[in-house]
Parts: structure tokens; C-alpha cells; sequence
């Protein structure tokens, strides 16, 4: 597979690219933070043409270059653009994202970019498949950071490899913050504790922030997992 991580923005969001190989034109992109400019100057370098956004979650770091991202190349006669999969616990903040991001919503506001909502808006739940670029995203409902917050998993059937997009829900030594509307730690423990903990220690974690970790290393080493 080919993978780009892409730390955007203020907080360093990142924007994941993913597509079957290096020479496949077509990819998937995982979370568009507000930076869409140097996420199309990527795509055209590379020569891809994406397929879908699907957002881990609605949080403004992580969605708020969508508007953009879907109308990239859509001329006056066209009626949609690229299709963007949210589950529906956090759609409200897909459609509306500056009123419900409060301080970082003015900030994306002051800064110009196109903050209409998608065209085409689709619900992933919990164990909804997405197909895509010659890939298959299986989905994981994972409350607790928000409401609608899902992590995002990937079998490589050519080399065996498995990927989890954690969003904000795990990082590498930490886990998603649980004091923002619709955030709760009670939650988020226990999907942690019935979605997360019972995979396998070889899975790669691609998480929303920061570097690449492994479930296992995570089991090992996290401090809010071990409490778990």
C-alpha cells in the first residue's frame, strides 16, 4: 500500500492518503484538516485522484478542509463532488463547522477557507464497510471522544498487514481528550475495552495526531491502557 501521513494545521492533525499501491492513480483520504491547499498540492504531485474522505470524527482539526477537498475540480454544471463518510453521531458538526467548534470555528472563518458543507454525506456505524481504491475500510464505532467517533481498519490481503486509523480515539502513549461536548471518558473506556484491547499486537495504529505506534505496543506501554 501507499501511505502518506500529513500533520496539518494548528494542532498537526493528520491527514492520512491511502491508496492499493504506489502506481494506482486513485486513494483515500482519512481526516482533511484546514490545510486543503497543501493536501491538493500533494495529490497532484503524486498523481492522485482521491475516491472519499471518511472522517474519524467531526472535530473542526479534522474536517474543516472538506468543503474544499469535495469541490476540487468540480466545474458549474456538475451537482456533487467527492463523497464524505462521518458516522451520523458527528454529522451535525460535518454541517455546521464553525458554530460547533467555538474559537478554532472563528479561526477558519478569519482564514478564508470554503466552510459549505459537502454535497454527498454518507453514515459509516459500526461494522459498515467502505470500498475504495482497491481497498475495504471496516468500520469501528468508538465513542468517547465524541459521540460519533470510529476508528478505521485495513487488511492488506497481498502482505497480510493490518492498519487501524484510530482518529483521536488512540495515540501513541495516549488516548482522545473527553471534555469536549460530546466527549466522555466512561465511554471512551469502554469501547476502548470491546473495540480496541481484544485486537491483535501486530496491528498498525495510524492515529488522528502524532507517529505510528502498534496495538501491542500500546498494550504494553500506553499508562491509560494499562489502568484499563
Amino acid at each position: 500500500m501507499f501511505i502518506r501521513q500529513l500533520p496539518l494545521w494548528i494542532a498537526e492533525t493528520n491527514c492520512w492518503i491511502i491508496s492499493r499501491s504506489k502506481t494506482d492513480s486513485e486513494c483515500v483520504l482519512v481526516d482533511a484538516p484546514p490545510s486543503p491547499e497543501e493536501i491538493l498540492t500533494v495529490l497532484t504531485s503524486n498523481g492522485l485522484k482521491p475516491v472519499a474522505i471518511l472522517a474519524t470524527h467531526g472535530h473542526i482539526d479534522h474536517v474543516g478542509g472538506v468543503a474544499t477537498l469535495t469541490r476540487a475540480g468540480i466545474t458549474e454544471d456538475q451537482v456533487s463532488g467527492l463523497p464524505v463518510y462521518i458516522n451520523n453521531g458527528d454529522i451535525h458538526m460535518l454541517l455546521d463547522p464553525v458554530g460547533t467548534s467555538g474559537v478554532l470555528g472563528e479561526e477558519l472563518l478569519r482564514s478564508g477557507i470554503d466552510v459549505r458543507p459537502p454535497e454527498l454525506i454518507y453514515n459509516l456505524d459500526d461494522g459498515d464497510t467502505f470500498s475504495g481504491s482497491g481497498l475495504i475500510f471496516n468500520t469501528l464505532l468508538t465513542p468517547g471522544h465524541t459521540e460519533g467517533s470510529i476508528c478505521l481498519m485495513v487488511n492488506d490481503s497481498e502482505t497480510s498487514e493490518k492498519l487501524l486509523f484510530s482518529g483521536d480515539h488512540l495515540f501513541k502513549g495516549s488516548i482522545g481528550r473527553t471534555d469536549l461536548p460530546g466527549g466522555s471518558y466512561e465511554k471512551l473506556v469502554d469501547s476502548m475495552r470491546s473495540k480496541i484491547l481484544p485486537l491483535d499486537d501486530a496491528i498498525i495504529v495510524l492515529p488522528g495526531h502524532g507517529g505510528v505506534t502498534t496495538i501491542g505496543e500500546e498494550r504494553q506501554t500506553n499508562p491509560f491502557l494499562l489502568q484499563m
